[in-house]
């Protein structure tokens, strides 16, 4: 395992990350999520990724039990805040921040998480309470650092010109062969304002794994043919899609790796990438993904890569789900 620095902190990161996004939160039990934690571990994983609207706080209670028997100092804990926990509880105002850090920090059991998300940007407050109200999470010791979601470049400049240069150090967009969206305008901006990036769907919720065949019914078990887990298909699902990663496949074997890992590998070929974060529903998925770390792509492996997937990527700036544009000032 091969790891990196976070912007401009002092947190050192696993480039593989474990997060419990639709796997660990909703569709796998409690005994396969230890197992799938023991085994990043094992495997050199140090950076797990999670948020206090995974399941309405379960997957942070499941971390909390499960990552508690490890000493504090071998990972560093990333949660988010923004999302709905209850009917009158959500968003990044100054009294939701100060509850539900608490309420996060409670269920994993520890006193301070390492990285501290908004999940998204909050329209209907005004940014400075929420860039104080992070730089208080920052003071108290309940965070060390903070991090935003998804945020549009306008939402970006205006926190970081209240907070300065140094609150902030990650971002964490949406990534992949298949969605470069963030290359457009996130990753230049964030470079200069000395963010890493930490990206969410490294393999396009599995597609980018092979597994799915076109004009084939989608393998029962698998994350596509689960509802609950599917929800966000559409995201990268176009036509051409599955044609073109079947494409990919004869890359991957040509470099002696699964089509899983060469799209992690693509990810992390980027400077700007700290680390990707993967979701697994069975141990061994763990194993297979940190054995992306490493491997390296030459420049006739990404022009292949680019033939092979032509135009079914998206490179044009594109807002996230969730994502609503503006900002309100005091």
């Amino acid at each position: 395992m091969q790891y990196r620095k976070i912007g401009d902190s002092d947190l050192e990161v696993s480039e593989i990350a474990l997060g419990s996004w639709v796997t660990f939160a909703g569709g796998v039990g409690f005994d396969t999520t230890r197992a799938c934690t023991e085994a990043a571990f094992d495997a050199g994983i140090t950076f797990f990724d999670t948020a206090n609207m995974y399941g309405r706080g379960e997957a942070e209670r499941a971390w909390g039990e499960i990552l508690s028997a490890h000493p504090r100092d071998d990972y560093v804990l990333a949660t988010k805040v923004w999302g709905p926990m209850s009917d009158t509880d959500s968003g990044l105002s100054g009294a939701q921040m100060a509850k539900q850090i608490d309420a996060s920090l409670e269920r994993l059991r520890t006193d301070h998480v390492d990285l501290y998300y908004a999940h998204r940007f909050d329209t209907t407050v005004p940014v400075e309470e929420t860039v104080e109200a992070f730089q208080r999470v920052v003071d108290q010791g309940k965070a060390r650092y903070i991090g935003f979601s998804e945020w549009l470049p306008e939402q970006i400049e205006a926190a970081v010109e209240i907070a300065g240069p140094e609150l902030f150090v990650a971002s964490q967009p949406q990534y992949s062969m298949l969605w470069r969206a963030p290359e457009a305008e996130v990753f230049g901006l964030s470079e200069r304002i000395g963010v890493s990036q930490v990206v969410w769907s490294p393999l396009a919720q599995g597609i980018l794994t092979g597994k799915y065949l076109p004009g084939e019914p989608f393998p029962a078990g698998s994350r596509a043919a689960d509802p609950e887990q599917a929800r966000f298909f559409d995201l990268v699902l176009r036509p051409g899609v599955l044609e073109a990663v079947q494409r990919l496949v004869p890359i991957a074997e040509d470099l002696g790796v699964t089509p899983a890992q060469l799209a992690l590998a693509w990810a992390l070929r980027r400077s700007e990438v700290a680390a990707v974060i993967t979701g697994a529903s069975r141990p061994e998925q763990v194993r297979a993904n940190a054995a992306a770390s490493g491997v390296e792509l030459d420049a006739a492996t990404l022009a292949a890569i680019d033939t092979a997937l032509g135009d079914v990527a998206v490179t044009e700036p594109v807002p996230a789900m969730y994502v609503k544009p503006g900002v309100m000032h005091r």
